[in-house]
């Protein structure tokens, strides 16, 4: 078993240098593959986007229950940040329509582990650069407009779009929260797909997908953009949106990693 973990670590090594030479036009090529993936099935791929939802919507009730509404812009934004480690089970979905194996609705409600608890510990790093970044967020509103009340959500929006100190708290905000947003893409976006497809430990596997993001970069950002995109559109839909988006990026991710990442 050691001398498996040892292989797959020089395989991770050799992995990371790759440079696929993709165009950036090849991200949309793994959207189309991931809508293919979501009709393929797609009771399953509804469910899990279903489910998605229902915690998102239970996640701002019980914020606005306990009266921190104030960071649910934030909260939301970080969505983005441990997004990746709620996808696993469209990781395994696409995983096993790739491979032909059977599919059913506990094939993705319990993946399994194939690095163990590995996972668990990239989702760990996902969970306090979340926090770190709410804290951040938090302390950016303080710096410009120090210790007064949060005003409401009714408020906060004139507020930020139609004054001097809010157009300046929401450039630094956006820069900070791209800072957290960039690093998080870059550890996790193939690190937990192929958490899910090999065995490898989590160090290995963050330092791999930060190394493969770095190598096809033009690639990688047409595809944090398309996500971007896509998260954007989720919001404006009152969170409505995740049903679908959220598994077709799941899905649209696996084939990235696919293109990039796997042997």
């Amino acid at each position: 078993m050691a001398n498996d973990i040892h292989a797959d670590d020089f395989q991770a090594a050799a992995l990371s240098t790759r440079n696929r030479g993709l165009p950036i036009l090849e991200a949309f090529h793994w959207l189309g593959d991931g809508w293919r993936d979501f009709t393929a099935r797609p009771g399953l791929s509804l469910f899990y986007g279903v489910g998605v939802l229902a915690l998102s919507a239970l996640t701002v009730a019980a914020m606005f229950a306990a009266g921190w509404d104030h960071i649910l812009f934030p909260a939301l934004s970080g969505f983005m940040i441990v997004g990746p480690l709620i996808a696993i089970g469209t990781y395994e979905k696409s995983r096993r329509l790739t491979e032909g194996e059977p599919l059913g609705l506990r094939h993705i409600l319990f993946v399994p582990l194939r690095s163990g608890g590995q996972i668990f510990f990239v989702g760990l790093i996902l969970a306090l650069l979340m926090v770190f970044w709410m804290r951040a967020a938090v302390l950016i509103y303080a710096l410009f407009f120090g210790l007064r009340p949060f005003p409401g959500l009714d408020h906060i929006v004139p507020m930020l779009f139609f004054t001097p100190v809010g157009w300046a708290m929401l450039v630094t905000g956006t820069i900070v929260g791209g800072l957290f947003a960039a690093f998080s893409f870059a550890i996790s976006v193939f690190a937990i797909p192929m958490l899910v497809d090999q065995r490898t430990d989590a160090l290995t596997a963050m330092g791999t997908s930060m190394a493969l993001v770095w190598n096809n970069l033009p690639v990688m950002l047409m595809w944090g953009a398309i996500v971007l995109a896509f998260f954007l559109i989720a919001v404006a839909t009152g969170l409505i949106g995740l049903v679908v988006i959220f598994p077709l990026l799941g899905h649209a991710t696996w084939h990235a990693y696919a293109a990039i990442a796997r042997s």
